[in-house]
């Protein structure tokens, strides 16, 4: 871990590692069981497990979900209609949560911060592919 950053830069690194790892999940679950899409759910897969940084059990230390601000959901988060909004809002937050990891990155490792960034645009062309099906 790089000593010159705060013990919250961490906590929003290991945050967004989580956020990122859940949204991409939900969305290959969705096309593994429900669209048994074989080819995009490993595309998925293979995602979540690039997403994994080698320090990351070392982030456990500067997780607080218990002291989390923004922990109660929002009223947007909790409306969901169809199983469309649901892998929406998962590509979103997966798409969102590795920007922020590709920017604090920049920070500790910069070939880290590619690989982030790498995942984004990843996550972008798979959501395309996956919002033209109909489902």
């Amino acid at each position: 871990m790089n000593n010159n950053l705060s013990l919250d830069t961490y906590r929003v690194i290991d945050a967004n590692l989580n956020r990122l790892k859940e949204g991409i999940r939900v969305v290959e679950d969705i096309l593994r069981y429900k669209q048994n899409n074989k080819t995009l759910a490993q595309q998925l897969k293979a995602l979540r497990h690039k997403a994994t940084p080698p320090n990351s059990e070392q982030l456990l230390q500067y997780r607080d979900s218990v002291n989390d601000v923004l922990r109660p959901s929002t009223k947007s988060e909790q409306n969901r209609s169809t199983l469309r909004s649901v892998v929406t809002a998962n590509f979103k937050r997966a798409q969102e949560s590795s920007r922020v990891l590709e920017e604090l990155y920049k920070l500790i490792d910069i070939d880290t911060s590619e690989l982030y960034k790498k995942i984004r645009y990843d996550l972008y062309t798979i959501e395309k592919e996956v919002m033209l099906e109909e489902f």
